[in-house]
């Protein structure tokens, strides 16, 4: 009764974390038990959707950075242009007063202390009116006025878009959270043995070596690149990491550091990878060439003899293994040379 009242619980928790829904049977009123290949279908489409996330992780990453790059760039710039606009002002100021002895006797006295360029060019013809024929500098001035708008404009949507990118990795780090419970509760719910099957079956499978030496050749960028990766094995699994070990890797930041060593940029998430390189036939595959999977969600380094570095997934180490091992061979999507 112990073993059949697990079966039913394992059961159930695999098919809410799914989606799924099995038939009940009438007469028990009892869910049957998934076998091992529906539980590998499972925790495939559990880590399917956890590669897309993590991606979309790292791309929006990637973005953040860029985006707060180009923010310090335009608050300089905004800098320089309001020192530029403050000084072509005061000069207009200086043309208004000699137009009008009383330049409060304008519509122009309060304007002219605004420091929103916006208002400016609203009543630019009003200014070039004032000006007469000193229009020259005042020109000039509007000119400096559009250029502080415009720069104005762009510090507002760059913060709009840092703030919109920090609430998307927000999000996807919840969802990736989610999609780990998920998962962790259905491996803990298994049996040593039901666990060693079904990982046959996923990207946990082989278990990998990882604490393997590099004795490889040297001489080419690829040596170097397949050399660093050696150096990784046992390191942590860790969405959106780049390394160093201590900081831990995912599988592309993997990828990306260790031809990074070789002095070799490549796009940070598998997709921009697939998409920038050199497509390369698995009959051709050399060493340092990149190995895509589940969709091009997934990416290793090929290290020869048969044999990928991969950082799998979290609570598996980087390891050499395989490429033929079950879940690798069966979601091998193409390969890639930087």
């Amino acid at each position: 009764m112990r073993s059949t009242r697990r079966a039913i619980a394992v059961g159930a928790a695999l098919l809410l974390a799914s989606g799924l829904v099995a038939a009940v049977t009438t007469d028990a009123g009892a869910t049957p038990p998934p076998s091992i290949a529906q539980v590998q279908a499972t925790i495939n489409t559990l880590t399917g959707q956890f590669n897309k996330a993590n991606q979309q992780y790292d791309q929006a990453e990637e973005q953040l950075t860029a985006a707060k790059a180009r923010l310090k760039q335009v608050n300089k710039q905004l800098a320089r242009q309001q020192a530029r606009y403050q000084a072509a002002r005061k000069l207009v100021v200086q043309i208004v007063d000699a137009a009008y002895e009383d330049s409060g006797s304008t519509s122009l006295a309060g304007l002219l202390t605004s420091g929103d360029p916006g208002r400016m060019l609203d009543q630019a013809s009003l200014i070039l009116q004032v000006a007469g024929t000193r229009n020259t500098q005042t020109k000039s001035f509007l000119a400096d006025a559009i250029q502080l708008a415009s720069v104005q404009e762009e510090q507002q949507r760059t913060e709009q878009g840092i703030a919109q990118l920090a609430g998307q990795m927000g999000k996807t780090k919840d969802h990736i959270a989610t999609l780990l419970s998920k998962q962790k509760s259905i491996l803990s719910s298994l049996t040593g043995t039901e666990l060693a099957q079904v990982q046959q079956g996923t990207v946990s499978s082989g278990g990998g070596i990882t604490n393997a030496a590099y004795a490889g050749p040297t001489g080419t960028q690829a040596d170097t690149a397949v050399a660093f990766a050696f150096k990784q094995l046992g390191c942590a699994y860790v969405y959106g990491g780049t390394g160093p070990c201590g900081a831990g890797f995912d599988c592309s930041g993997l990828v990306l550091t260790a031809w990074a060593a070789a002095g070799i940029t490549i796009p940070r998430t598998t997709y921009a990878q697939w998409a920038a390189l050199p497509h390369i036939a698995e009959s051709a595959i050399q060493p340092g060439d990149l190995m895509f999977y589940n969709g091009i969600g997934h990416v290793a380094i090929y290290v020869g003899n048969g044999m990928i570095i991969d950082a799998p997934t979290p609570g598996q180490p980087v390891r050499e293994l395989s490429m033929k091992d079950s879940w690798y061979a069966g979601s091998f999507d193409g390969a890639a040379r930087p």
